[in-house]
């Protein structure tokens, strides 16, 4: 996927596609992978780890509006992933089969090796 077709989806989005296209004009890395997992299965997968992020106090964006429009989207989806230059921050995209419509976007903070998480000292 073009970097300018990927910025014209994040650019109508909510303010974690906002983020997520800051991210990208500053210099981050993405991918948008081959293949359409259901989106039903997404939802269970990300459901998970919005539970587990909530639990160890993970800083998150968009993660729970995530679940909730994959759950209820029924159709398989593409997705893609965009890493912030500095590394803090890693989002998660999930478009329609074409590529062509943007139906989430999450974000999850990173926690640098060795730093410990706001649970644990």
């Amino acid at each position: 996927m073009e970097l300018e077709q990927l910025e014209r989806l994040l650019g109508d989005g909510d303010d974690t596609s906002s983020a997520a296209l800051s991210a990208l004009r500053a210099g981050a890395s993405y991918v948008v992978w081959d293949g359409t997992p259901s989106a039903k299965s997404l939802a269970t997968v990300y459901g998970r780890r919005l539970r587990h992020t909530l639990r160890r106090g993970i800083e998150t964006s968009g993660l729970a509006r995530a679940v909730q429009r994959l759950d209820l989207y029924g159709r398989p989806v593409r997705l893609g992933q965009i890493r912030t230059a500095d590394g803090s921050w890693t989002f998660m995209l999930f478009l329609d089969e074409n590529g062509s419509t943007l139906v989430a976007c999450t974000g999850v903070r990173q926690t640098p090796p060795g730093a410990a998480r706001p649970d644990t000292c």
